[in-house]
């Protein structure tokens, strides 16, 4: 029999926002032109001018957001849901699988589809507004997985994970939640200071603010949540594990 605490928490229906975040996007990348699977969008050319089409209908483009017009407004949520080539899906896919289901379990089902957008969201309206002028079309789901990414470093920061290092020749070592994300911040901040603004590139802008948003999210949400205390002794009459 499933107690009564487990059922009010949502354990039992799984981390159904996070699979089923990781589904659409997933469903939506094979489907639509970049994935290559979809003979209708035709080939060589045909197929560059329709992937091109695709990012700058769906994806956010700074200099057009920053105007404000309805549908440049909602492109932050329709760029999530966007991927630029196989590396970029399987990659944000994989962080979104590590990650997104304890903090979902936390914050509940649907809390933790608002908080994911609006990380997201926040993310590169971010990058947006300090590269105003650019053209160039922005997608991917790597700001509302930052957020992801802080919230847990909050939460679960000596919750063991284990990653894979290319500088140790990707041998799979766990270390705590703390030391991991730390270092993948560090590596991001290093990378925008290196980064240029002049063209296409990756956001990592948008995953610092992301990651920001995401710890003082879940730091403000439960800084001042009670401790959980330890179970009491079995009184008399209770039968002890």
């Amino acid at each position: 029999m499933i107690d009564r605490w487990t059922a009010v928490r949502g354990v039992t229906t799984g981390p159904v926002v996070t699979y089923g975040a990781i589904g659409m996007c997933c469903l939506l990348f094979v489907v639509g032109p970049v994935s290559g699977l979809n003979p209708s969008y035709g080939t060589g050319d045909t197929l560059l001018t329709a992937q091109a089409v695709h990012f700058e209908r769906w994806g956010v483009i700074p200099s057009e957001l920053l105007q404000g017009s309805p549908r440049a407004l909602l492109t932050p949520l329709t760029a999530l849901f966007v991927h630029g080539s196989w590396l970029h899906l399987l990659g944000n896919m994989l962080f979104l699988h590590v990650f997104g289901a304890m903090v979902e379990e936390r914050l509940g089902h649907a809390e933790f589809a608002l908080f994911y957008l609006g990380c997201g969201y926040l993310a590169l309206l971010a990058y947006a507004a300090a590269n105003a002028e650019s053209d160039h079309t922005l997608v991917g789901a790597s700001g509302a997985i930052s957020g992801v990414l802080g919230a847990f470093l909050c939460l679960f920061p000596r919750t063991r994970v284990t990653s894979l290092y290319p500088f140790l020749f990707f041998l799979p070592l766990r270390f705590p939640a703390w030391i991991v994300l730390i270092f993948w911040f560090v590596l991001q901040w290093l990378a925008e200071a290196q980064s240029s603004s002049t063209g296409p590139g990756v956001a990592y802008l948008a995953h610092l603010v992301g990651f920001g948003i995401g710890f003082l999210y879940a730091w403000g949400r439960f800084r001042r949540a009670a401790r959980v205390k330890p179970p009491a002794a079995a009184t008399e009459g209770e039968g002890q594990p």
